[in-house]
């Protein structure tokens, strides 16, 4: 599975940015797709994240500003970020994952490459 992230960069607070990540290879099994990030100094965590039926999660530092969307025949996750501040700086990673159905557990979890997002006046 390979993960084309894009869609970073540099925006004022209160500004937006929208963050798409494009998935190939053997995604036929691929349940979860979302969004991680990590902040300098700081563990990685995740943002949201979208099963393949549509249900979401987010941190609850981002409910009500951020959106992730998926779309299943093109294997593409969208991140759109809104309001946003300065703490949502931040390395922003896709990750694909196949959990098991009723434990969740993951079985198989890909990255794509990071993409910066900076938020700053």
């Amino acid at each position: 599975v390979q993960l084309l992230a894009s869609g970073g960069g540099l925006v004022q607070p209160g500004g937006s940015l929208r963050l798409s990540c494009a998935a190939s290879g053997s995604i036929f099994s691929i349940n979860y797709m979302g969004w991680y990030r990590q902040a300098p100094g700081k563990q990685r965590e995740l943002v949201a994240e979208i099963t393949t039926g549509g249900n979401t999660n987010y941190v609850d530092s981002v409910k009500g500003r951020f959106t992730i969307s998926r779309d299943n025949a093109k294997n593409t996750v969208d991140l759109q970020m809104n309001s946003l501040k300065p703490e949502d700086t931040a390395v922003y990673y896709c990750n694909v994952q196949r959990r098991q159905l009723i434990t969740l557990a993951p079985i198989e979890t890909y990255w794509g490459q990071g993409t910066l997002v900076t938020v700053s006046s």
